[in-house]
């Protein structure tokens, strides 16, 4: 049985955090947590909607690894484009942008 699309979201935002632990010398602790309570779509979609942005945002863009939070995912990785409102992809966007980010959209 393969794995439903929110399923492997799930499994990306677990990869993000491994990643930011791997290459950023960050570990997420806060972030991994929600996923595992929350899952990967509800975490995404609650950070997006941050008035402001998280504290793991905040340490990635102090380590120039803006690629490896959610917001860039979501813009980035058109796969998941389904999962988000037309606001919620705005919001992500508007915040790379603010925090001089120019995504890759593949």
């Amino acid at each position: 049985m393969s794995k439903s699309l929110e399923q492997r979201f799930t499994a990306r935002m677990f990869e993000i955090y491994k990643n930011a632990k791997e290459q950023a010398n960050y570990t997420a602790s806060i972030f991994y947590d929600m996923i595992t309570r929350n899952g990967g779509l509800l975490t995404a979609k609650t950070l997006i909607s941050a008035l402001k942005p998280s504290v793991g945002y905040t340490a990635l863009y102090e380590r120039n690894r803006l690629d490896l939070t959610v917001e860039a995912v979501v813009i980035e990785e058109p796969e998941w484009r389904e999962l988000f409102t037309d606001d919620e992809i705005k919001k992500a966007s508007e915040r790379l942008k603010k925090y001089g980010y120019s995504a890759q959209k593949r």
